[in-house]
């Protein structure tokens, strides 16, 4: 997941669901700079964790699918280079996934990478249902269960979700 984030200095990079941690890791050892990093995690015990191994993160505790605005004015004007996902988008209903990743896809800059992992064999979202275009990697067979990294991007006019998406709120 990490080789898909873009290293831009001075952009924030926002992590969805970073639990334990791994994924954040690998971000650091990608060159996101700890300062350019904001994990946004449900769970208080994670929060706790990455506070105590991040102290130069920005850590929100709250829902991914449901972000607070306070996330959107800490980002505030720098770009937003990537969002890297690791919520379980296949355990909600297909409209609420749409919404999600067109919401955070309504934060990117044009071209800008919405990264998501998967363990199922069809994607979360159809690319054309949010006006996006989508990249899937190959299996990667040695995790178990066998999981892929999806990308989705949307060029200079991709469909505003707030134009389809009941629920948008960031």
């Amino acid at each position: 997941m990490a080789a898909h984030v873009p290293i831009e200095r001075g952009s924030v990079v926002l992590e969805l669901g970073p639990g334990t941690c791994v994924v954040t890791r690998c971000l650091l050892e990608r060159g996101v700079e700890e300062s350019d990093l904001a994990c946004l995690e449900y769970a208080p015990e994670f929060c706790a964790l990455l506070r105590a191994l991040h102290p130069r993160a920005h850590i929100v505790q709250g829902d991914a699918y449901r972000p607070d605005v306070a996330l959107r004015r800490w980002i505030g004007d720098r770009p937003l280079a990537a969002v890297v996902s690791s919520l379980p988008l296949m355990a909600r209903p297909e409209l609420e996934r749409a919404c999600v990743i067109a919401d955070y896809l309504d934060l990117l800059p044009p071209g800008a990478p919405f990264i998501q992992f998967t363990y199922s064999p069809s994607l979360p979202v159809k690319p054309e249902r949010i006006g996006a275009s989508a990249f899937a990697t190959h299996w990667i067979k040695r995790n178990l269960p066998p999981a892929r990294v999806l990308i989705y991007r949307r060029g200079g006019s991709g469909l505003n979700a707030t134009q389809t998406c009941p629920i948008s709120s960031i």
